[in-house]
């Protein structure tokens, strides 16, 4: 049994690994900012201790990494680390006692990729804050890591989905008319021939790769692709969640600017910033490392969200059957 402090332990993924460590018969310690309940309650959670912490301010103090580190853990599973400033402290604070440190980074450390799928050993070329921040901290880790500093593990996630949350649409944005279109037959735009690519995992899966990388330690050091078996176009996933109510998708086939001007500019710049990059990530090595073993499908993954949506008064699909 390892002591393990988790922190974000109540966004998408956490909901779903702290009740897996409990069973697995860790000692579980949460860390989280306490505005909200994990999204979906176990009976595993009366067994951990929660700890409100806001680490965005406490990195401002400079006291996060030395508030974790007093709590003298085996592992620590860092879900909401988005800086290497932020890294940089926490692994600071740790080096002492260097216990196991999980980190969360995502796919888009690849930017757009020349090959696919495309491996964790590709070079990073990533663009956006958000990729390009997750890539110096995947950076600053592994050079930790070899020089005999703290022990890491990067996972690198794909569009996390599944109940309680908006997720990515077949139309790479977060417009629920996307859904709505799909399941009533009515016209739905897609940009570039709807062959942009998108690469989903369901958060459980995600949470299973966490669990796992907590007891391999041949995978220390390394970086891992945690998404669903298969990337899938806009098109077919836009084919398969139609399908789901017995239709063929009714797809109007734009140019960008046409796009835009249907569907306005938050949505279509959403649709850029997946479509661009188009990831079809290969987990050949979290497979052979981790064990790693998905569940779901990217389908299966989006229809256990769409089902949540419906039912939680966030999509109206009318009269469809879902």
């Amino acid at each position: 049994m390892s002591r393990v402090v988790v922190v974000g332990a109540t966004g998408h993924i956490g909901s779903y690994l702290i009740p897996r460590l409990v069973r697995a018969g860790h000692e579980v310690t949460a860390l989280s900012r306490g505005t909200r309940e994990p999204y979906h309650h176990a009976p595993e959670w009366s067994r951990v201790e929660r700890v409100t912490v806001d680490r965005e301010a406490e990195d401002a103090a400079g006291t996060f990494g030395s508030r974790v580190a007093a709590l003298e853990p085996d592992v620590v599973v860092d879900l909401v680390c988005f800086t290497a400033e932020s890294a940089a402290q926490l692994v600071e604070a740790l080096r002492h006692s260097r216990p196991l440190l999980l980190h969360c980074g995502t796919i888009w450390v690849h930017g757009p990729v020349a090959r696919v799928p495309v491996t964790e050993d590709e070079p990073r070329n990533p663009v956006g804050d958000y990729g390009i921040g997750k890539a110096a901290i995947e950076e600053l880790l592994h050079r930790e890591t070899r020089s005999g500093g703290v022990p890491s593990v990067v996972l690198h996630p794909g569009h996390i989905s599944g109940p309680g949350w908006p997720v990515i649409t077949p139309a790479g944005n977060l417009d629920p008319g996307v859904w709505r279109a799909l399941a009533l037959g009515a016209p739905l735009p897609l940009p570039d021939l709807g062959l942009g690519v998108l690469h989903h995992v369901h958060a459980d899966d995600v949470a299973q790769a966490f669990e796992r990388a907590l007891t391999r330690p041949a995978a220390i050091g390394s970086s891992f692709h945690v998404v669903a078996e298969q990337a899938m176009t806009l098109r077919g996933l836009a084919q398969g969640v139609a399908g789901w109510f017995g239709r063929e998708p009714v797809l109007e086939l734009l140019d960008w600017p046409t796009f835009v001007s249907r569907v306005g500019a938050e949505h279509a710049g959403a649709t850029r910033e997946h479509v661009s990059r188009s990831i079809s990530a290969g987990i050949e090595r979290a497979r052979t490392l981790l064990g790693f073993a998905p569940r779901y499908t990217a389908l299966e993954a989006l229809r256990e969200a769409l089902e949540w949506l419906v039912a939680n008064g966030q999509v109206d699909l009318e009269s469809s059957n879902l």
